[in-house]
């Protein structure tokens, strides 16, 4: 008998703003270059906060869907930047020394 395991889904623990801004500080944090672990931690975020409700925010707040958050887009640092604003975030920087 194989070991049972079952799938880890990481929306359902952001349960606050907090543990949002945590996460995406995190996946910022870790993904480096790769612009798809921002993606995926991007979609991660709109699962937690549902969707439908960012999709609406989104195009409120810039004119477009939020489509550039699809797993297979090459978004550019602005598409990044407008999805994070749509999910109630801003892109800061901070010194790494």
């Amino acid at each position: 008998m194989g070991i049972m395991t079952t799938r880890w889904n990481s929306a359902e623990h952001l349960k606050t703003e907090e543990d949002i801004q945590l996460y995406l500080e995190a996946c910022f944090d870790e993904a480096g270059e790769d612009p798809q672990a921002l993606i995926h931690a991007l979609n991660i975020i709109a699962s937690a906060k549902k969707f439908n409700q960012i999709d609406q925010d989104f195009e409120q707040t810039t004119g477009e869907p939020a489509q550039l958050i699809a797993p297979e887009s090459s978004p550019t640092f602005a598409m990044v930047a407008k999805c994070v604003s749509a999910l109630g975030f801003k892109l800061t920087v901070k010194s790494i020394t």
